[in-house]
């Protein structure tokens, strides 16, 4: 059975996955592919539940997050995830010291075919429950790109703000789906490489951050 090409959205909190995930699926159907978008369960259980899960819950969303994405994928050409089980593995390291969920989290996301990676240039907004807040948004961009690199899974950076970071968007998920040589790939969207907590990539969106205030 044929399945879907999956472009995954991932990043730190309040950095505009939801709305990209929705602005990028109504662009991609205004083209005539046939999109299903796979939205965040792990807020679907905290709006449920009324709180944020306990450590021992994190494997089953994780698990029903890409159960939900294969599950689209068997029915649909393009199906965009609002966030995959790399997320949840990577909260469960930053706040209970848990890194037991990233082999599992790993595979899945290998399963994607494209992985957009949203940047830290969006002000912070709260959102119930679900938000811990804006000093945490670094830590798990750090996390979470340690991780990319670590498994060998490739990603496009996205920024900018409204009409801009759905072009930059866009611009990605056409490029992969126009399947060009590798070649091309490696100059269109270069690896990231980790240096340390602010990378040495002068052209890193990262820098346009200030520096962290000290304890």
């Amino acid at each position: 059975m044929a399945r879907g090409f999956v472009i995954a959205i991932v990043g730190a909190e309040s950095t505009g996955k939801t709305t990209l995930a929705t602005e990028l699926r109504d662009a991609l159907v205004a083209e005539g592919h046939s999109v299903a978008l796979v939205g965040e369960y792990l807020r679907e259980f905290c709006d449920g539940q009324g709180r944020t899960p306990v450590c021992e819950e994190q494997a089953a969303i994780a698990t029903e997050q890409t159960r939900r994405i294969e599950e689209r994928s068997r029915d649909h050409a393009i199906v965009i995830a609002d966030t995959t089980a790399l997320m949840i593995a990577v909260y469960s390291e930053l706040v209970f010291a848990d890194t037991s969920l990233y082999p599992a989290a790993a595979a899945a996301h290998r399963a994607c075919d494209l992985t957009l990676l949203s940047a830290l240039d969006l002000p912070w907004q709260a959102d119930g429950v679900q938000r811990d807040g804006a000093h945490v948004r670094e830590p798990v961009d750090a996390l979470l790109r340690a991780a990319l690199q670590r498994e060998g899974l490739p990603y496009a950076v996205v920024s900018g703000t409204g009409a801009q970071r759905l072009a930059s968007a866009l611009q990605a998920v056409r490029h992969v789906l126009q399947r060009p040589s590798d070649a091309d790939e490696s100059a269109a969207n270069p690896r990231w490489h980790w240096v340390c907590e602010r990378c040495g990539d002068v052209d890193c969106e990262r820098h346009l951050l200030p520096p962290p205030t000290p304890d």
